[in-house]
């Protein structure tokens, strides 16, 4: 037992230097864009255990696909990408859910029972935060622009891409 324990031991270790460089390599380029991802998936959810989530697989894809990332390349537009497509994919993918579970009748009957804007502050107050940081101006008029086009603005305005790396971001 203690030799097969040994063995295993050795090839995990050995697995674990292995990786090690691609971690390193990970954590220098990719980890100090950790709280600009934060911050715009903050913005795309308005939940901060979404936006932790998000960023979490935004990280766990970006590190499963860095070796299709060119060091000395821009990786904050990179990872940008990533995040924006898993935003928008799980974002459509929660739309036609709620399309099917909720109907017109459910919708009506809370407009009717609660108002969920009352209630917002208090189900949610880290957004509640966090909004107060942009002019309620801007969220207003952000709240009435379809996702697609709200993410270019975040990407370009609030967190300064290039019109190339927003283009390359949403694949458009």
């Amino acid at each position: 037992e203690c030799f097969v324990y040994g063995c295993h031991k050795e090839v995990h270790m050995l697995a674990a230097i292995k990786k090690s460089k691609k971690q390193r390599v990970f954590e220098k380029e990719a980890m100090p864009h950790i709280n600009a991802l934060f911050g715009a998936a903050m913005r795309l959810t308005r939940s901060a255990s979404d936006a932790e989530d998000l960023v979490q697989e935004t990280f766990m894809k970006a590190f499963k696909a860095f070796d299709q990332y060119e060091e000395g390349t821009n990786c904050k537009a990179w990872l940008f990408r990533i995040q924006t497509n898993t935003f928008i994919n799980k974002y459509r993918r929660k739309v036609k859910e709620r399309e099917i579970l909720e109907g017109n009748e459910r919708i009506a009957a809370q407009h009717f029972l609660v108002h969920p804007q009352s209630k917002k502050p208090t189900l949610d107050p880290e957004s509640a935060i966090v909004d107060q940081f942009l002019s309620d101006e801007i969220l207003k008029a952000l709240e009435h622009v379809p996702v697609d086009f709200r993410v270019v603005v975040e990407l370009s305005d609030i967190h300064g891409l290039s019109y190339k790396q927003v283009a390359d971001a949403v694949e458009i």
